[in-house]
């Protein structure tokens, strides 16, 4: 019996064969990491492997573009944006720790390969620019959400803004999930409340992280 013949692919402008490529090969680095092949790429988006070539000049350019696709943090920045003003403090903490966690978890194994490119010798100068400016319009966005209560707390919304993101960072890659993940309210609540019981009638010691100790 012959074999089925190969479906031909239709001649497609060099930016849609881009993103054709770009978007077979995010299923297969959350596969294989960066030891994904060309000719897994080229089966996944039904075309010859030399196809490639005639839009990245090499694989780990096409990697590149795909792993900075993948982990664009645009969609959770549009849902933190959405989130609720009028909500209190917590809540909005809670729905913004659920939108970092599901990024974060949902991406590990694209992130761990965005971070072997940037921290290997002679890493991906694109790749780092981009982890960068993502890293930072994330705080942006955690910190808007922060502000609003600004008032409430004794460290300025951009610095809640980076504890929380180092609490989920733990939460998905490092010490906290290797007793389990916490979810996304009890992060809020280590964050807001630490981890010792106040008495209703006990007044706490506030001991603020630089300066000196007050009591409230």
């Amino acid at each position: 019996m012959d074999e089925p013949r190969r479906r031909r692919v239709p001649a497609m402008a060099p930016e849609d064969r881009r993103a054709a490529l770009i978007a077979a090969t995010i299923p297969l680095l959350h596969e294989h990491g960066l030891d994904v092949s060309t000719r897994q790429i080229a089966a996944a988006a039904g075309v010859a492997e030399g196809t490639i070539f005639g839009v990245f000049k090499d694989k780990n350019s096409l990697i590149v573009a795909s792993l900075l696709h993948a982990i664009d943090p645009q969609p959770t920045l549009d849902a933190m944006a959405a989130i609720d003003p009028g909500l209190g403090l917590r809540d909005r903490l809670i729905a913004a720790t659920e939108l970092i966690n599901e990024r974060f978890t949902g991406n590990a194994q694209l992130m761990a390969a965005a971070r072997q490119l940037v921290f290997t010798v002679g890493g991906d100068h694109e790749a780092a620019v981009q982890m960068g400016s993502s890293r930072r319009r994330l705080v942006e966005a955690l910190t808007a959400v922060v502000e609003p209560s600004a008032a409430e707390l004794r460290q300025s919304p951009t610095a809640t803004a980076h504890f929380l993101l180092l609490f989920c960072g733990a939460n998905a890659h490092g010490p906290f999930g290797d007793s389990g993940h916490l979810e996304a309210g009890e992060m809020v609540s280590l964050l807001l409340d630490g981890l010792l019981i106040i008495p209703a009638d006990d007044k706490p010691l506030v001991v603020p992280l630089f300066g000196k100790t007050d009591k409230c």
